[in-house]
Formats: C-alpha cells, sequence, structure tokens
C-alpha cells in the first residue's frame, strides 16, 4: 500500500513538472510573438501609477528617464501614457510618424471648451482641420493681416507704458501687468477694431475674468479622462463647469459678433484698421461649401488665440524679465542694443525687431529653459506604431518632454545657465521656431506645431522690448530674485517678481505725449 502511494506520488509530481513545464514554455513563446511596450514603473491594479505621480510632473519624468530611458510608460487608470525625453524620440514621432501622430489626446473638457472640438488645437486631424489651419497661416497670420493690425498692437502697448509712468517710484507686480499687456494686445488684434472706448475696456475686464477661471477648470486633472466610464457621471462636476463658463464666452461672443453686424451696417464706418475678425467674416461669406467655415470654427478659432496666447506669452515674458533682473548685465546689454536700434528719444516700435538680435536671442533662451508647454499639447496615435524599437498602443497619450530636453547637457553646454549668446554665436545653425531642430521646439513641430507663432514671436519681442526701452528695473530694498517655479497648465514662476520702474527715455514730454496717444 506504501509503495502504491510512493508510486502515485511520483507520478502526481511528475505530471505537475510537465505542467508547470508546458505553462512556462506557452508564456515564453507567447511573450516572444506579443507586442513589447516601452518600459516603466510597475503600479497597482486598476489605478496604476496614478497614486505616484508627483506633482513636478516635468522633474518627476527626468527622474523616470533616468532609470528607464528616453521613451517610457505609465499607466493611469485605463490610459497609457508614454513620455518621451530625447530628440531622436521626438523626431521619431513628430517627423517620421508625423500622419500617425496627427491627432492630439483629447480631453472631455477641452472638448467642451471648444465647441465640440471646433478649433484647431482639438479638431482631428482631417479635411476640417486642413480648412481651420490654412485660415489661420495664410489668411490671419500672414504679414500683410499682421501688419495690419499693427497700429492695434500699438495702442495697447502705449497704454501700458503711459500706466507705468503714472506708477513711477513704486512697487509694480510685473507678471500681472504683462498679463494685463499680452490679453489687450491679443484681443485687440482679434477684435480690436469692433469695440470702442469703455464698451472695449469692459468686454476685455470679463472676457480677462471668465478666461483665468475657465484656465483653471480645464488644466485640472478629470478622472473622466482616465476612466472614460465615468464620464457620464462627471464626478468632478468639471463638465458642468466648464459649460457654465462656455455658455458666458458665447454671450460675450455673440455680444462682440453683434456690434460688429452694426459697424458692418453703419454707412461711413469702414474701418481702415482690421482685425481678425473682420478677416474671419468674409471669409465665412465666401467659404468652400464642402469644408464651410461657420459661425462656430469663428468663435472657436478666437477663442484658441486668446487661450492658447495669453497664458504662455505672458508667462514667458515673466521669466524672461526675472532672469535678466538675475542676470543685470544681460538686461543691461539689452538696453545697449536698444537705445543704438531705437534712440533713447524715440518709442520703440515693432518693425524694429528685425534689427534687434540679442533681444530676440533673450527670447529664445527664455523659450528653452522655460517652454510654456512643457510637454507641448499630447499627441495620440491612430493607429499602434513602433517607436525607439517598441510598440505604441493606439490610443495612447504622447508627451514630449520638452523641458528637458532643452535642459539636457548631452544637447546644450551648461544647459541651466541663461546665456542668450548661445543663439548668436553659432556656426551653421539658424535657431528658429519651426520645429526642424529637435534639440530646440518650443512650439513644438510637424503638422501640429503651433499656427501662432508669427503672432507670438511679434508680441513677446515689442512687449519686452516696450518694457526694457522705456524703463529700468530695480527689485524693492532687500528684495532678491528667486526662479522657483510650479507646474501647471504651463510652468510659472512659484513667486511673483514686484519691481520698481524708473524712466530711461531722454525726455519726459515723450512719456505724456503716450496719454494724447492712447
Amino acid at each position: 500500500m506504501e509503495g502504491s502511494n510512493q508510486k502515485n506520488a511520483v507520478i502526481v509530481f511528475t505530471v505537475a513538472i510537465v505542467i508547470i513545464s508546458w505553462f512556462i514554455w506557452v508564456i515564453k513563446k507567447s511573450r516572444k510573438g506579443s507586442v513589447q511596450l516601452p518600459p516603466g514603473p510597475r503600479g497597482l491594479p486598476l489605478l496604476g501609477n496614478l497614486p505616484f505621480l508627483q506633482p513636478d510632473l516635468h522633474r518627476y519624468f527626468v527622474k523616470l528617464s533616468g532609470i528607464y530611458g528616453p521613451i517610457f510608460k505609465l499607466r493611469l487608470g485605463r490610459k497609457v501614457m508614454v513620455i518621451l525625453s530625447s530628440p531622436s524620440m521626438a523626431k521619431e514621432v513628430l517627423k517620421d510618424h508625423d500622419t500617425t501622430f496627427a491627432n492630439h489626446d483629447v480631453i472631455v473638457s477641452a472638448l467642451i471648451a471648444t465647441y465640440g472640438g471646433s478649433d484647431i488645437v482639438w479638431s482631428p486631424y482631417g479635411p476640417v482641420w486642413r480648412m481651420l489651419r490654412r485660415v489661420c497661416i495664410q489668411e490671419l497670420l500672414n504679414n500683410a493681416s499682421l501688419d495690419a493690425g499693427r497700429a492695434l498692437r500699438r495702442k495697447q502697448v502705449l497704454q501700458t507704458l503711459g500706466d507705468l509712468y503714472a506708477r513711477i517710484g513704486t512697487q509694480v507686480d510685473i507678471g500681472e501687468k504683462i498679463t494685463e499687456t499680452i490679453f489687450n494686445t491679443m484681443t485687440s488684434t482679434l477684435w480690436g477694431a469692433s469695440l470702442k472706448g469703455e464698451e472695449a475696456s469692459k468686454v476685455a475686464s470679463e472676457f480677462r475674468q471668465v478666461m483665468g477661471e475657465m484656465t483653471v477648470v480645464v488644466g485640472q486633472p478629470n478622472i473622466s479622462d482616465l476612466f472614460p466610464i465615468l464620464t457620464r457621471f462627471d464626478v468632478q462636476g468639471v463638465q458642468r463647469q466648464t459649460r457654465r463658463l462656455m455658455s458666458w464666452f458665447d454671450r460675450i461672443f455673440v455680444s462682440i459678433l453683434e456690434k460688429r453686424m452694426k459697424l458692418d451696417a453703419a454707412p461711413g464706418e469702414e474701418n481702415e484698421v482690421k482685425d481678425f475678425l473682420d478677416i474671419l467674416l468674409k471669409l465665412k461669406e465666401k467659404a468652400d461649401p464642402k469644408t464651410p467655415l461657420t459661425m462656430t470654427h469663428v468663435k472657436a478659432l478666437l477663442l484658441d488665440m486668446v487661450a492658447g496666447g495669453v497664458d504662455t506669452s505672458s508667462t514667458t515674458l515673466e521669466w524672461a524679465m526675472a532672469e535678466m533682473m538675475h542676470r543685470p548685465e544681460t538686461m543691461k546689454k539689452v538696453q545697449e542694443e536698444l537705445d543704438a536700434v531705437v534712440g533713447k528719444d524715440n518709442i520703440l516700435e515693432d518693425y524694429h525687431a528685425a534689427n534687434l538680435p540679442y533681444l530676440d536671442a533673450v527670447v529664445k533662451e527664455t523659450l528653452r529653459l522655460h517652454p510654456p508647454n512643457v510637454f507641448l499639447i499630447p499627441h495620440t496615435p491612430s493607429e499602434s506604431c513602433i517607436v525607439g524599437g517598441y510598440t505604441i498602443p493606439k490610443g495612447s497619450g504622447i508627451y514630449v518632454n520638452v523641458w528637458a530636453i532643452q535642459r539636457d547637457p548631452s544637447v546644450w553646454d551648461n544647459p541651466l545657465e541663461f546665456d542668450p549668446d548661445r543663439f548668436l554665436n553659432t556656426t551653421g545653425n539658424k535657431w528658429d521656431y519651426r520645429g526642424n531642430d529637435f534639440r530646440y521646439f518650443p512650439f513644438g513641430s510637424g503638422r501640429r506645431i503651433c499656427p501662432g507663432i508669427p503672432l507670438a514671436e511679434r508680441s513677446l519681442n515689442y512687449v519686452l522690448g516696450s518694457l526694457l526701452h522705456s524703463f529700468n528695473w530695480q527689485l524693492p530694498k532687500e528684495t532678491k530674485i528667486d526662479l522657483a517655479d510650479k507646474f501647471g497648465g504651463v510652468i510659472k514662476k512659484l513667486n511673483p517678481i514686484v519691481a520698481i520702474p524708473t524712466p530711461r527715455l531722454s525726455n519726459p514730454e515723450i512719456y505724456t505725449q503716450l496719454l494724447t496717444e492712447v
């Protein structure tokens, strides 16, 4: 009996070994034929890596890329995120497989905030998107249209200089003043010829308030984007808040459009100065019936430019002022260039920019160290694709860590040093914003590169140059500049810059003349 039991045990043990060996062989064989996803840290069931995310995502991702390499993945709920941290990986996605990654990874609140994705940012790649891009590039942002709006932008910048002159010797929150200037400059370019005086100021004030709320709502993490099954429940109330703000936006747009219609109908009221709204309404009337430019598209494009332009541009200029106040010799060098080109008895005009290479280098270096959209706008592949030897699943969110690439010591000499000369002393390389060099592409690259680059370039250089040409800036006593940042929709300064302006033009009458011009 005992011998029989031992024999049975041996048989059971042998069978078990055979089954286990077969199971291991099947697993290994299946893995050889299965897709190989990028490496990454292990997560928890259902939640994935969500509980382990750190507040400063840009730095957290740099830490992870040091462990897993220039391409790695995270799982956030049901969502796969792929993070790219090298020029070669960025090139594969944004150039080599540009068509596959031509769509942005849409979030629920963004769809609501853009009339169902009727804008150029969130519209899917296809005929409508191509029509919208053509409108932006060929009609709105060409040199002729930008030149036509010069007087509108100039008026807003002169208003800022006049306001600052009235506050000589007092402390000014530079970031706040820059945001107000960029906002007024942007909205003036978009619809400034349609509204006048107090009415224009009232609309601008209301729009800025709503835009601030919208930025917070759309920028907050939404669990519905990670677990789509929860979208219908709106657990955090993000959709509800976004719809409330969009109804407010729509009311403002309707008001602006009504004013515009009255202006067009009034005899003898033809505007010499053309704003973007004027151009868009004319394009709407003669649009291609196959892919028409609708009034919804018009409103979505206007909202795109304000939402995409104000926060990023004002943040960039605040960083530029912070870096120069941290390195006063750089500010002095910019002012010397301004004095040589413009003189101290004149006001800077935006056409002076072509002769101000050092000012341009300061803006470029600011965008290198402090790109406003640190991960660009996340892309998503329309089909599974091989990148860096790994399979990127269809529908993944692709985050290109521009912040890390533009600070990479293997790419840049002394990468953490603010040195505008690196954009002047170059051999065989012309640094620009076109996204052809994947060491430097603060506005993205490929089909979905930011279409607003021409307007941003003019506005950044003009506003920054005007602040530095007309005023000296000093910190209050016993105050030091800190360069700490905080992660959000864009990476902003943690603490605002407060500084004291003093006049530097040769004649005080130049400043008083500003007030009469506006």
